[in-house]
């Protein structure tokens, strides 16, 4: 059940000062001129998983959803940025270095399924030891697979992890539509696999498909941008010089613009209409846009990044089915907690799967 929490507005104010110093204090110039460098990524990946945790805190596991708002309102930019992020850095990988199928699963598949494997089996014991709730046969067999068809809050091992079966969909298509000398064909090809399956309305889906359908052109736009990033590089050099040589008198203004916009379409994001899917689409480009412009890198956000896919896998069940925080602190302070305690559980889920996968020779 939803927890209730005192001064929800009042606690939003004191979270979002201490969130702001934090982010502040991790800032550094940015040392990278490149367009979409590695660091950037991880930084866009950052900003994703927190505003998917704090989407998650202030509208499913308190009460009062003036809790931590506005700052919970980007949990559908966070999904397309992720999709975005990896559909450009799987295209930009196989552009370099294109991998057989075989090969490819065997690379990527492995860093998918043994966190998540590890994560799930440590739920599903402390679910049946500490909570007495038990899963049927199936449904835990299921789970172990990525098959996800349910999105429940409270009642599901996970329900975030519907995205995990959104996500391994496109993972399996990818290095059989790929084709290194037909990037953008290659971004058609797996935008109508997904399509084609959404028109399909397959029942296994009925209860999960109208998360899928806000996200469809995420990934597949990414592969096309990445197509195009490689394909010109001269002209990104152009871009990238202008930017580095580009006024503070003249990028602040800018910047001010575009956040002006970001901020109008991220409250007026049509929820609920057609139009949904485009503008979460436009705040994503407004916000590489952004993120590209900055001079400066945020180490937070970064570390968030670095460690996002762990996050993601533990953030949910641990706040709402084990929280303690909550419960016996202030709700701003208690928000503050969770960000370093999730992400040191995260490292230390890295670290385990990283040498478990070093010893099979995964890298």
């Amino acid at each position: 059940m939803p927890i209730d929490i005192l001064n929800s507005v009042s606690s939003t104010y004191i979270f979002a000062i201490v969130l702001f110093v934090g982010l502040l204090f991790s800032s550094k110039k940015k040392e990278s001129a490149e367009l979409l460098p590695p660091m950037l990524s991880q930084e866009l990946k950052g900003f994703a998983m927190l505003a998917i945790i704090l989407a998650h805190i202030g509208y499913f596991l308190v009460s009062d959803h003036r809790f931590l708002f506005p700052l919970s309102i980007f949990a559908g930019v966070g999904v397309d940025l992720f999709l975005f992020l990896s559909g450009f850095g799987l295209a930009v990988s196989a552009l370099k270095n294109k991998l057989l199928p075989k090969a490819f699963y065997l690379r990527h598949l492995p860093k998918l399924y043994v966190p998540f494997w590890i994560v799930l089996s440590v739920f599903f014991v402390a679910d049946f030891l500490l909570l007495n709730n038990s899963y049927s046969w199936s449904y835990i067999l299921q789970s172990f697979v990525g098959f996800f068809p349910h999105a429940n809050l409270f009642t599901d091992i996970n329900s975030p992890l519907w995205y995990l079966t959104f996500i391994l969909f496109f993972y399996l298509i990818f290095p059989i539509l790929f084709f290194k000398q037909r990037p953008l064909l290659s971004a058609l090809l797996i935008y109508g696999a997904v399509q084609g399956v959404m028109y399909a309305h397959l029942s296994i889906l009925k209860n999960v498909e109208h998360l899928y359908v806000l996200h469809t052109i995420a990934f597949p736009l990414g592969v096309a941008v990445a197509g195009l990033y490689q394909r010109y590089p001269k002209e990104r050099e152009y871009v990238e010089g202008h930017i580095k040589k580009m006024s503070t008198w003249i990028l602040i203004p800018i910047m001010i613009f575009l956040a002006g916009i970001f901020s109008y379409f991220a409250y007026f994001s049509g929820v609920g209409t057609p139009t949904q899917q485009y503008i979460s689409l436009l705040l994503t480009a407004l916000l590489l846009i952004l993120f590209i412009l900055k001079p400066f890198r945020v180490g937070l956000l970064y570390l968030l990044g670095i460690y996002s896919y762990e996050l993601y896998l533990i953030h949910w069940p641990l706040m709402s089915r084990y929280d303690i925080l909550y419960q016996n602190l202030p709700a701003w302070l208690a928000t503050a907690l969770y960000i370093p305690l999730l992400l040191g559980l995260s490292w230390l889920l890295h670290k385990a799967v990283k040498t478990l996968l070093k010893k099979r020779n995964i890298s």
